[in-house]
């Protein structure tokens, strides 16, 4: 199967820690499931679990180039030198980074309070953008706005490939079969089920 978690900030994207912090374990009772990928502890979205090895290993090789969606909230307000950067490339200590697009939105609607809330300062504005990428190095995105002059506030991974946070709410996971998982992946299609609360 393949499980889709709205995975909370200050989650670990692994089932133990010995440092008590909170892990998958807290959010999917579901066992011989495993990530496929990761999302850093601060960051919020999308993380898909499966017990499929050879779907884990589609999902998560960086080869796979499988774009994913990020809703990023930034300290000032993008300009469009800036989100030009950020599609032609910038450059990091580890290589160049570039999105497949990157635009301003509207503060994503609906959305839920972050446990713990973002720093918040009255004399700097702050923005939304959305960002999709097929690379995955480590904070990749939090680099990347840093390095136009963006620091990033919040970061939610929105989408990977053909399948979204749409209807979880923060915790929540989903779970649909290899078969459509697989499916999915070879026509595109976004895949919708219902959500279940968290076990």
């Amino acid at each position: 199967m393949l499980i889709l978690l709205n995975k909370p900030c200050h989650v670990l994207s692994q089932f133990r820690d010995s440092e008590g912090r909170a892990t998958l374990a807290d959010y999917v009772g579901i066992p011989g499931v495993y990530p496929a990928g990761r999302l850093d502890y601060d960051s919020e979205g999308l993380l898909l679990l499966t017990d499929d090895g050879k779907l884990q290993a589609r999902i998560s090789q960086p080869t796979s180039k499988i774009p994913k969606t990020y809703w990023v909230q930034v300290e000032g307000t993008p300009g469009e030198e800036q989100l030009g950067k950020l599609r032609r490339g910038v450059e990091l200590k580890d290589g160049p980074a570039k999105a497949l697009s990157a635009e301003s939105i509207e503060p994503p609607r609906d959305l839920w309070d972050r446990d713990p809330p973002i720093r918040y300062r009255a004399s700097v504005a702050d923005s939304w953008m959305e960002l999709t990428l097929t690379q995955g190095r480590n904070r990749q995105v939090r680099r990347m706005t840093a390095a136009v002059g963006l620091p990033t506030l919040r970061l939610i991974r929105y989408s990977i490939g053909p399948w979204s946070l749409d209807g979880l709410r923060s915790g929540e996971c989903r779970r649909i079969s290899n078969e459509d998982a697989w499916k999915a992946l070879q026509d595109g299609a976004s895949h919708s089920c219902e959500p279940t609360r968290r076990s």
